[in-house]
């Protein structure tokens, strides 16, 4: 479905939200998530290295990484799957793969969501991230520290 997204993970509940919203819900213009998302982020392979994915993360300061394979978007990892992997099974991180961490079916979004549909969903199922793609794939991630962002700028323009 155009301009739709699916948010899921490993549940077999599936979220579906759609870009363009009902002009009755709502009278106020909200933003788009492409207007507060990391634009272009960075992508690991799924046959990388946990260790090759932390020096990533440490590198680019970052704590999710969207992970690609040969036809696109796979999963997404985030430090936290890493530390769960590294310390319950015990693995070796310079022969771990990333696919053996990752969330498999990350919560997906089309760059004209609305915002607010976005954190619904994020608060909602306690989501960390959410992967916007487009036809031509990866186009950006919103994540925590971006909601964060949103909050701070929003308490700025109510306080003027």
């Amino acid at each position: 479905m155009e301009g739709c997204a699916i948010a899921a993970r490993s549940s077999p509940v599936v979220h579906r939200i759609c870009g363009l919203r009902d002009a009755r819900m709502s009278t106020m213009l909200m933003p788009a998530v492409s207007h507060y998302m990391t634009k272009s982020p960075h992508t690991i392979a799924r046959n990388a290295t946990v260790a090759e994915a932390r020096r990533a993360m440490h590198g680019f300061g970052i704590r999710h990484i969207p992970v690609v394979d040969a036809s696109g978007l796979c999963g997404v990892v985030s430090e936290r799957d890493l530390d769960s992997l590294e310390i319950m099974d015990n693995i070796d991180p310079e022969t771990a793969r990333v696919s053996d961490a990752m969330i498999e079916r990350p919560f997906v979004a089309t760059a004209d969501t609305a915002l607010d549909e976005i954190l619904d969903v994020m608060s909602e199922h306690k989501y960390g991230s959410v992967v916007v793609v487009g036809r031509d794939g990866v186009e950006g991630i919103f994540t925590t520290v971006d909601a964060c962002r949103v909050l701070a700028d929003v308490l700025r323009r109510t306080a003027e």
